[in-house]
C-alpha cells in the first residue's frame, strides 16, 4: 500500500523529510478496524513528531492521526462497525499513522463520520474535537459555575485548529459566553464567523482587553491552546477567583503561583492519554466524536477545513507540515485521496 514515512527526525526543508513508501497492507484483528483513509488532517503534533521522533530500528516512521475513511475489515472483537461504514477518528499517539492507504485503529476511538460531511471536511475535526471537548466537560467542567464568577470562556487561540472548534462547541453545547482571542483581521472574521460573542485582541496585554468589554464579574474560565507561557501573567490577572484554566500547548515554564491567591485550578488537557494508557474510559472519545458528529448534522458545529492542498503524498505533506509550523494557519489543513 501506499504511504509516506521517514527514517530520521529533523527538520522539513530536507528532501528526505517525508518520502513517499510502499508498506504492507495490515491486517485487522481482536477491536482493530481496518480503514481505507480518503482524507486526512495535519497537527503540531505531526511536526513535533516528525523533528524528534526516530522510528524503531530501520522502520519507516508513519505519521498523520486525523483520517476520515471507508471501514474495509474488522477485527473478531469489533462491536457496532462493519464494512463499508464511514468512519473518522484520531488516532493513538504510539501507532502507525494515517498517512497510509490502509489503517488500524481501535474501535473504541472511532465514530461514524458526520452524514452530512465528506471525508475532506469530516477529517478537519476528530482530533481538535476530542481535544475541545474533553477541555471543556472533563478538565474545566464548564457545566459546573465557578460561583460569584461571569459564566465565559476565554479561548487563547480562537482561529487555530482547537480553538476554532472550541468556539463551536462551547456555542453548540453550553450556555457560556464565548471570548475568543484573535489579533489578525482574517482571524477576527473567522472566530465571529465560528459564533464568538466577543473578541479579544492577544497582540496587546490581554487582562486589559477582557476589562473593556465590561463583563459583570471575571470569566469562569480559561482555555488556552497556544503562547500560554506568553500570556500566563495575563491570565492569572484576568481569571475569576476559583476560576478554572486549560492548556494544551507545551510552556517551557508554567508557574502557577500567580493562581495561589485566588485558588485557580490548573488542568492539562492531552487527548491521546486514553488511547495511550488504555483507560478504562477509552470509548468515552468514540461516543464524543458521535455527538459531534449529530451536532454537524444537525447545523450546530460546521467543519474547519480552510484547506485542501491536494492528495496524500510526501511533497504536499511537507508543504502542510511547513505551513503547520509558520503558526498562522487558520482552521485546518487536508489532503484527500492517495495518488501523484
Amino acid at each position: 500500500m501506499k504511504a509516506v514515512g521517514y527514517r530520521v527526525p529533523g527538520a522539513i526543508s530536507r528532501d528526505e523529510a517525508l518520502v513517499d513508501i510502499e508498506l504492507e497492507k495490515p491486517v485487522a484483528a481482536g477491536r482493530d478496524l481496518l480503514v481505507a483513509v480518503r482524507a486526512v488532517s495535519v497537527n503540531p503534533v505531526d511536526t513535533k513528531v516528525r523533528k524528534g521522533v526516530a522510528p524503531e530500528g530501520d522502520a519507516w516512521k508513519v505519521l498523520g492521526w486525523d483520517a476520515a475513511g471507508v471501514v474495509v475489515a474488522a477485527g473478531e472483537a469489533v462491536e457496532g462497525f462493519e464494512a463499508g461504514d464511514e468512519v473518522y477518528y484520531a488516532g493513538a499517539l504510539g501507532r502507525p499513522g494515517t498517512n497510509a492507504e490502509f489503517h488500524l485503529v481501535d474501535e473504541r476511538i472511532v465514530a461514524k463520520k458526520p452524514a452530512s460531511l465528506g471525508f475532506a471536511d469530516a477529517a478537519a475535526l476528530p482530533l481538535t474535537a476530542i481535544t475541545a471537548w474533553e477541555t471543556l466537560f472533563d478538565r474545566l467542567t464548564v457545566k459546573t459555575q465557578v460561583p460569584g464568577a461571569t459564566p465565559a470562556i476565554v479561548i487563547i487561540g480562537g482561529a487555530g485548529g482547537v480553538g476554532s472548534i472550541a468556539i463551536q462547541i462551547a456555542r453548540a453545547a453550553t450556555d457560556l459566553t464565548v471570548i475568543a482571542t484573535a489579533s489578525r483581521p482574517e482571524t477576527v472574521e473567522w472566530c465571529r464567523s465560528l459564533g464568538a460573542h466577543f473578541i479579544a485582541d492577544h497582540s496587546k496585554p490581554l487582562a486589559a482587553e477582557i476589562a473593556k468589554l465590561s463583563l459583570d464579574a471575571p470569566p469562569a474560565f480559561v482555555f488556552s491552546t497556544t503562547n500560554t507561557e506568553q500570556h500566563l501573567p495575563a491570565i492569572a490577572e484576568l481569571i475569576a477567583p476559583q476560576g478554572r484554566f486549560a492548556l494544551i500547548d507545551d510552556p517551557a515554564v508554567v508557574n502557577v503561583n500567580p493562581f495561589k491567591r485566588k485558588s485557580v485550578s490548573t488542568h492539562w488537557e492531552f487527548m491521546f492519554t486514553r488511547s495511550m494508557f488504555q483507560t478504562t474510559d477509552i470509548a468515552a472519545q468514540g461516543k464524543l466524536l458521535a455527538e459531534v458528529a449529530r451536532l454537524v448534522d444537525a447545523g450546530a458545529i460546521r467543519t474547519t477545513r480552510t484547506k485542501t492542498l491536494g492528495t496524500i503524498n510526501a511533497a504536499n505533506l511537507k508543504r502542510a507540515h511547513g505551513l503547520s509550523e509558520s503558526g498562522r494557519v487558520v482552521g485546518k489543513i487536508v489532503l484527500e485521496g492517495f495518488g501523484a
